[in-house]
């Protein structure tokens, strides 16, 4: 910047004479001006470039937003319909199952008459399934158990069970701990209306089952006297072939 403090504007404008002095200092002016005026036009456009820009942005993101609100509504009013109709459907079930228990409350009347050895002081093995599972000869049981009569106090108990067949073309019994590993206490009960047990059971291979035994047992108590039910289930109509 030494050279700006060299010039000496008297002696320019002396050496120059006072128009082209003017004409240089207006030419000058103009100069700067008009290199101002492009460079403020340049960064006008690219500001007015960049807030178009933004603006497209902010429009696309406004309008995802709206499509996102109307996404979430439209779950939100699916959810709703979902709850009302599983809400319905868990009254329809309560519904049948006092419907069920009532019936079978009714039924227990004609069984005491008719049938007593099919209960035990009001206790019923009301359902009995076999699930057969992925591997070979391994099935799943479930037992369901019904408390028919009404009663203050629970029934508490165990249930019992072997298979009958044939092996090596005699008759066999595998009893429960052949066929499965349920600890007593897995297969105890304590039900008031209704309880369901489940575990798993392997057949040999060289087995041939015929029929499945299931006993339930009531010990004596303090509340209830010894009693048993002992029933026996066709394997064929347990176990469907596949």
């Amino acid at each position: 910047m030494n050279w700006l403090a060299k010039i000496n504007l008297p002696v320019v404008a002396k050496r120059l004479g006072a128009f082209k002095s003017a004409l240089l200092l207006f030419s000058t002016i103009a100069l700067c001006l008009f290199v101002g005026y492009r460079i403020g036009n340049y960064f006008h456009s690219f500001q007015t470039q960049t807030i178009s820009q933004q603006k497209l942005r902010l429009d696309e993101l406004y309008h995802q937003q709206n499509e996102n609100l109307k996404h979430i509504h439209t779950l939100e009013l699916e959810l709703e319909v979902e709850r009302i109709a599983n809400q319905r459907a868990q009254q329809t079930i309560k519904a049948m199952e006092v419907d069920h228990f009532a019936v079978k409350k009714q039924l227990a009347f004609y069984e005491k008459v008719m049938a007593p050895e099919k209960q035990a002081d009001g206790l019923v093995i009301d359902q009995v399934a076999l699930e057969p599972m992925e591997s070979e000869n391994h099935y799943r049981l479930s037992v369901v158990l019904i408390q028919q009569t009404l009663k203050k106090r629970y029934a508490k108990g165990y249930i019992e069970f072997s298979l009958k067949g044939s092996q090596a073309n005699r008759p066999a019994t595998l009893t429960l701990e052949q066929i499965s590993q349920l600890s007593q206490e897995q297969r105890s009960f304590s039900l008031k209306y209704f309880q369901r047990i489940e575990g798993d059971l392997t057949v040999p291979a060289d087995f041939i089952p015929e029929s499945l035994e299931i006993k339930a047992v009531l010990p004596k108590g303090k509340w209830q006297k010894y009693s048993e039910l002992n029933e026996s289930y066709p394997w064929s109509a347990l176990v469907k072939p596949t």
